[in-house]
């Protein structure tokens, strides 16, 4: 059964936009159980406009694609979005508002602290909104619409939290107050302070001291009016009501990571570390080309062989005892495992020695993932009970724990452990409203799935299945939990809920694409970003219920973009030599190409994402823009295009994200490989004209393409590439390769650096010299590595004021003119 796509929908509400485009009508993929194979192509558009797309309108600046909408939320109301969108020509974004009319206004600037914001909070009726808007708090009455300005101050108020009395907590520095609305009263709830706690008036201590006071009266008197004053304080503060003195001292030398309030306001947990510098003198990069004309030394993320043991200290305050107390770990299994023994006794055996495993006690700190928007710590609705997410500093595992508040310590309610590394990504958790029961994401199957645990009772797994379940959003009735996953094909996402009372689970969205969600807060609607392959993301909005009706929201793509005449790819699933599961692709055919043509005369390219820990062989737009309308064009010039999932992408389950561990560019350019077989055999490649490039984590592949398969492909760019992963970042690297300390093997046979004299075809080198993310001195050590072992097929084009991504058209233009030149003299 044929169903209309998104473009065909929008057609129908009158919301179709300008411009020429026609598609291919596709059937839905098949759905997928949990050991039945995948569909192996999935067809997709095959034409778009009219007009050939140029390389320098491929790498202009963005903005001629239309400026689409970014950092979409709810209005309070449930019937306002409100998003930003850039200025045509600045780096400014402006703030829109369309509601259910359908029509966008500009809200002004003298409005913006007036709309709520992105992660503003209700209290338990709903009734009352709090955000921050450029650090003051405000409360909107959801009924009235009054607007509440609580704060009004140079300092930098954040966090807003209703308390179960309905005061309003927030955070400013290290202090946390209380407002009451009904009475105006701000309350200093909690002064943190960084610092051993002050001992007072001490008595004489020594022989000299004491005899001191003994012979001198005024010693001694100076001495007893200092206690009575000191003695008199601590009585006031006892007896009277109107003083605050609610401090706590956390120890000298730390610093504050994170501070929950129980909702309660009674109790809090604030975790500390030691303050110790992220980075070095050394840690710096030059920037030649600086506002002043001198050489600008920037400063710069520190190495992960540079980095050392970090431990968190978590502390439980009750603020009505004023007591503290600092949780020990030795609760928790495997806290003292030692996790790297084989791989310690590997690296000893390559040095000749031996290795004796013994427990210790591991570094443990709070989870702390890039891109993830919540607490690591969770407290109940009645503040009775709190969770911690917990991390072991060495990756390889991850504690879902409780507190028991009378024994003080804590009580382990889910640990995940991973012989390779915990993921940074599907760590969700929080309470059921009103319950001592807790829900969480956990890739224990193999599969990021959701599941539901009773304080002292067994989990239940709502969710099951070979696809990926993210961003659980639960209702405040604990009746569903949103959620998003790629259920029917790896590469297409879309919006489910799981009934958590009778396990039904439900598909909301059927978009065929790339589709987020937030659920509005009368849990009535969902407003989804969508996208596909050839089309950027808009904003549409739903009811929140199964095969309900999309209403578009935006419509930001111009007409400069859907003139353009693109070749849409399509996703297939090659098959693999070293594994049981495809690898999925996006491939480009030639504008002329027919099938089952014979010959093997095409030449081919295979482009290698970035990130490592990405997918990009999906059915949405891809961060990718500018290569995608490069392989178009590529492809219009008779190149077959390849952009592989390899493994280690996103979105496949745990087993394909770990393949790569200890052993970065081994799987990834096996993967290459059956990607070049599968299109001499299916693409009429020539086995011989084939290339690759790619930036990141693919220019790394290229160098290691390149480097230990040199016969693979004819020629190669590698665009801001990693070399050697010992001078990479600690957070990404120590997860896939350990530290380079702990396992100094793993770091030589993935570095290319190691690899360079397998070099033979064709190597272009793109490095830009302030990048922020691989140094620039990862190329210029490489190059000089290359020089050393006098090798003649390379070229290095350097970009003196780009940084990691790069910014200006005209650099873009430059990079790629160099890869397409490459391509056509070498393949």
């Amino acid at each position: 059964m044929l169903k209309l796509s998104l473009i065909s929908m929008a057609v129908a509400s009158g919301l179709f936009l300008s411009g020429c485009q026609t598609t291919e009508v596709s059937p839905k993929p098949q759905q997928v159980e949990a050991n039945s194979p995948v569909p192996q192509v999935v067809a997709t558009p095959v034409d778009f406009g009219g007009e050939q797309i140029t390389l320098k309108q491929a790498m202009a600046h963005p903005d001629w694609l239309g400026r689409q909408p970014e950092s979409a939320y709810w209005g309070a109301d449930s019937k306002t979005v409100f998003y930003k969108r850039k200025q045509a020509g600045s780096e400014l974004r402006d703030l829109f508002k369309v509601s259910s009319a359908q029509t966008s206004e500009a809200v002004s600037l003298s409005d913006l602290h007036a709309v709520g914001a992105a992660n503003a909070v209700y209290n338990e009726e709903r009734t009352l909104q709090s955000y921050e808007f450029k650090g003051n708090i405000f409360v909107k009455n959801l009924k009235s619409g009054a607007l509440t300005q609580v704060t009004h101050s140079s300092n930098y108020e954040y966090a807003p939290q209703f308390l179960s009395d309905n005061r309003l907590a927030y955070r400013s520095g290290n202090t946390l107050f209380a407002f009451d609305l009904a009475t105006g009263l701000t309350k200093e709830l909690v002064k943190l302070h960084l610092a051993d706690k002050p001992e007072g008036v001490k008595e004489p201590s020594g022989y000299i001291a004491e005899q001191q006071h003994k012979l001198i009266q005024f010693v001694a008197l100076t001495h007893k009016n200092s206690k009575d004053r000191e003695a008199r304080n601590q009585e006031i503060e006892a007896n009277n009501a109107s003083i605050q003195d609610n401090q706590f001292y956390l120890g000298k030398g730390k610093t504050l990571i994170s501070v929950s309030l129980a909702p309660t306001g009674d109790k809090l947990i604030a975790v500390i570390t030691d303050d110790k510098p992220s980075r070095s003198d050394s840690d710096i990069m030059p920037n030649y080309v600086s506002q002043s004309g001198d050489i600008d030394p920037v400063k710069a993320r520190r190495r992960v062989a540079d980095t050392k043991p970090i431990s968190s200290d978590v502390i439980f305050i009750d603020l009505v005892k004023s007591e503290q107390v600092t949780l020990s770990y030795d609760t928790l299994p495997g806290f003292d495992e030692d996790v790297l023994a084989e791989v310690k006794r590997e690296n000893a055996k390559a040095k000749g020695e031996s290795y004796k495993s013994e427990k210790s006690p591991r570094d443990i700190n709070l989870i702390d993932t890039w891109g993830w928007s919540q607490s690591a710590i969770q407290w109940n609705s009645d503040g009775s009970q709190v969770a911690v997410m917990l991390g072991a500093w060495d990756n390889k595992d991850r504690w879902l724990a409780t507190v028991d508040f009378d024994k003080q310590q804590f009580v382990s309610q889910h640990r995940l452990h991973d012989d390779a590394w915990i993921n940074y990504t599907y760590n969700d958790f929080g309470w059921l409203n009103n319950q001592d029961t807790l829900y969480y994401l956990s890739e224990q199957t193999g599969y990021s799935q959701l599941y539901v645990k009773p304080l002292n009772g067994k989990a239940k797994a709502m969710t099951a299945g070979k696809f990926v379940v993210s961003e659980p959003t639960l209702t405040h009735d604990n009746q569903f939990v949103y959620y998003k996953a790629n259920k029917d094909h790896p590469g297409l996402y879309e919006i489910y809920r799981v009934n958590l009372a009778s396990g039904e689970d439900e598909q909301l969205t059927d978009l065929d694409g790339l589709t987020d969600y937030q659920l509005s807060p009368d849990e009535q609607k969902l407003l989804l970003t969508h996208s596909k392959i050839m089309m950027p993301p808009e904003l549409y909005v739903a009811d929140a219920a199964p095969k309900a009706a999309v209403s578009r929201l935006t419509n930001t793509v111009s007409d400069a973009f859907l003139n353009k005449k693109l070749i849409a790819p399509k996703i297939v699933a090659v098959p693999s030599s070293h594994q049981g599961e495809p690898v999925y692709a996006k491939v480009y055919y030639p504008a002329d190409y027919q099938e089952g043509e014979t010959g093997k005369n095409r030449k081919a390219v295979i482009f290698n994402h970035g990130a490592g820990y990405l997918q990009n062989s999906h059915m949405g737009w891809s961060n990718y823009f500018r290569e995608f309308m490069f392989h178009s064009l590529l492809a219009s010039e008779g190149y077959v295009v390849m952009d592989m999932d390899y493994r280690g992408s996103k979105g496949y389950g745990r087993d394909w994200r770990t393949a790569i561990y200890r052993h970065m560019g081994k799987p990834e350019i096996e993967d290459l490989a059956d990607g070049v077989e599968w299109m001499v055999n299916n693409a009429n490649v020539d086995r011989g004209a084939v290339g690759t490039y790619g930036g990141s984590y693919g220019g790394f592949m290229t160098f290691m393409a390149l480097f230990t398969q040199p016969d693979l492909f004819q020629a190669g760019a590698a665009l801001r590439p990693v070399t050697d992963w010992a001078y990479y970042n600690d957070p990404y690297t120590s997860n896939i390769l350990n530290r380079p300390d702990v396992d100094p093997i793993a770091y030589k046979r993935s570095s290319p650096i190691y690899h360079a004299e397998g070099l033979k075809n064709k190597l272009l080198i793109n490095a830009p010299m302030v990048d922020d993310n691989v140094f620039f001195q990862d190329v210029v050590r490489l190059v000089q590595r290359l020089i050393e072992l006098e090798k003649e097929d390379f070229e290095t084009a350097i970009y003196p004021v780009e940084p990691h991504g790069f910014r200006q058209p005209s650099s873009w233009l430059d990079e790629y003119r160099r890869i397409y030149k490459l391509f056509k003299e070498n393949l």
